[in-house]
C-alpha cells in the first residue's frame, strides 16, 4: 500500500512561482485529480510527485507499508502515461510490450500477446509504433501504465488523441483497477478523464 505526502511543495521557473505551498496527503488506493489549464503547472506537479523533478521548496515523501521509499527506488513503484513520454518508434507493439514487461512486469502475469488484446489492437500487434495513429499510440501508452504491476498510476491528460470508442475503452480499463492502485490524473477539466476520482486539487488555488 502506497502513501504520498506533499509538504509545502513549491516550484519556481526563473522568477515566476508556478505553484506554492501545496500541502497534501494521498492515502493508499485514493484517486486524485489535479485540475488546471494548459501551462498551469499540473504536469510539473505530477512529475514532482513521481520524483522526476525536484521542487524548489518543500518535500515529497513516498511510503510503502508506512516505510519510506528512497527516491532512486521509486521507479519500480510508478507507472505513468503522459504526452511528453515517447514510445520506441521502431518496435512493434508486441516487441514493446515484451521489452517493458522485462523491466516492469504486467499485473497478473499478462503476456505481450494478452496485452495487445487488452488494448484492443491485436490486429496491429506486429505494426511498428511509428506506423500507428496518434489514438493507437495513446492506447499503447495507457495500457503500459494501467496494466503495469505498480501501486501508483499517474495519468496526464489520458483522453488525449482518443476518439469516442477509445474514451469508452479507457473508462472500462480504469474501472478494472480501481481499489487496486493509487491513481492521480492531470486534466483540463474533462470529466471523463477523472470520473472516478474522490479527491481534487485545483492548481490555480496555489499561485
Amino acid at each position: 500500500m502506497l502513501k504520498i505526502q506533499l509538504n509545502t511543495v513549491s516550484k519556481k521557473f526563473q522568477n515566476e512561482w508556478i505553484f506554492k505551498n501545496i500541502q497534501l496527503e494521498i492515502a493508499p488506493f485514493e484517486t486524485l485529480v489535479i485540475k488546471g489549464n494548459n501551462g498551469s503547472g499540473k504536469s510539473t506537479l505530477l512529475q514532482i510527485i513521481a520524483g522526476f523533478v525536484s521542487p524548489t521548496k518543500g518535500t515529497v515523501l513516498h511510503f510503502i507499508e508506512n516505510k519510506p521509499i528512497e527516491n532512486e527506488k521509486m521507479f519500480s513503484h510508478i507507472a505513468i502515461a503522459s504526452p511528453y513520454l515517447q514510445l520506441i518508434e521502431d518496435f512493434t507493439i508486441l516487441e514493446l510490450a515484451n521489452h517493458c514487461n522485462k523491466f516492469k512486469p504486467f499485473e497478473n502475469n499478462i503476456s505481450a500477446k494478452d496485452f495487445t488484446e487488452l488494448i484492443e489492437l491485436k490486429h496491429a500487434a506486429n505494426k511498428q509504433i511509428k506506423q500507428l495513429s496518434s489514438g493507437m499510440k495513446q492506447r499503447v501508452k495507457l495500457g503500459l501504465a494501467i496494466y503495469s504491476k505498480a501501486p501508483l498510476l499517474l495519468l496526464d491528460e489520458p483522453l488525449s488523441n482518443l476518439d469516442f470508442n477509445g474514451g469508452e475503452w479507457y473508462k472500462r480499463q480504469i474501472k478494472n483497477v480501481l481499489n487496486k492502485k493509487t491513481i492521480i490524473v492531470c486534466s483540463n477539466q474533462i470529466e471523463d478523464e477523472y470520473f472516478f476520482c474522490n479527491k481534487s486539487l485545483l492548481i490555480s488555488e496555489y499561485k
